[in-house]
């Protein structure tokens, strides 16, 4: 019934190349299926302005597409001179998500910055920017752990994100373009590994949906956010 043949609750194939550039403090490429987005951590010894003084560590993020991430070439948000909408609000979404696993008294008063670079598009960008941005800090706080720049573990549950929809009147796990761009319902879950809920991005955007099916949805998720959870920790081992 998928247009990929999956199961209804089957996750495309991820992978999680640690290391992936040299210079960073923490890097992974992560590919949920065609989907392939490079994210990378930095460390910096100074806060936002906002928060100076506080004693608390601040996690933020930057998101991007490449111009040939899609069918068509995009125009670089750069020629443009500004950022799009959905690029805005997409990075806001992942720094929110990161810093709900993250305690900021244990970080110290110092930024990691987690740039989201997407390299190939097949729907889902944000949930793979989520779930390998979390990775990517987890590699950049093991060095500040490593140097003893910080002493206990600031990170206090893995953050990982997941879609899941209504595509063909069935509820779905993982979707991808095809199935992204005719569902009928299309969520976002965001999710820490002991499952708990940080944020839920639902809509409709073909067919209202019941009770009972955001229910459905919110199972599937569960096991989505499980498996990656599962991934995080066998690429950070």
């Amino acid at each position: 019934m998928r247009p990929s043949g999956r199961d209804l609750n089957e996750m495309r194939a991820v992978s999680i190349e640690t290391g992936f550039t040299k210079h960073a403090e923490g890097s992974c490429l992560i590919k949920m299926g065609d989907t392939h987005v490079l994210c990378t951590a930095t460390i910096e010894d100074r806060v936002p302005p906002f928060i100076k003084g506080s004693g608390l560590g601040w996690v933020t993020a930057e998101y991007g597409m490449l111009p040939r991430a899609t069918n068509t070439r995009m125009r670089r948000e750069a020629a443009s001179g500004k950022q799009g909408g959905r690029t805005v609000e997409i990075q806001r979404l992942i720094g929110r998500a990161l810093r709900a696993g993250v305690d900021r008294v244990a970080l110290g008063e110092r930024q990691i910055t987690v740039d989201c670079d997407v390299i190939q598009a097949d729907g889902g960008t944000r949930c793979a920017s989520i779930t390998g941005g979390w990775v990517a800090l987890r590699l950049a706080v093991n060095k500040l752990m490593k140097t003893g720049d910080v002493i206990s573990d600031p990170l206090i549950d893995p953050v990982a994100a997941v879609s899941c929809g209504i595509y063909a009147g069935q509820p779905v796990l993982d979707l991808d373009y095809p199935e992204d761009s005719e569902a009928g319902v299309d969520g976002n879950f965001i999710m820490t590994g002991s499952g708990k809920l940080i944020e839920v991005q639902m809509s409709a955007e073909g067919s209202v949906f019941s009770r009972a099916q955001m229910d459905q949805l919110m199972d599937l998720a569960e096991k989505g956010v499980g498996e990656l959870a599962a991934a995080q920790k066998a690429a950070t081992a």
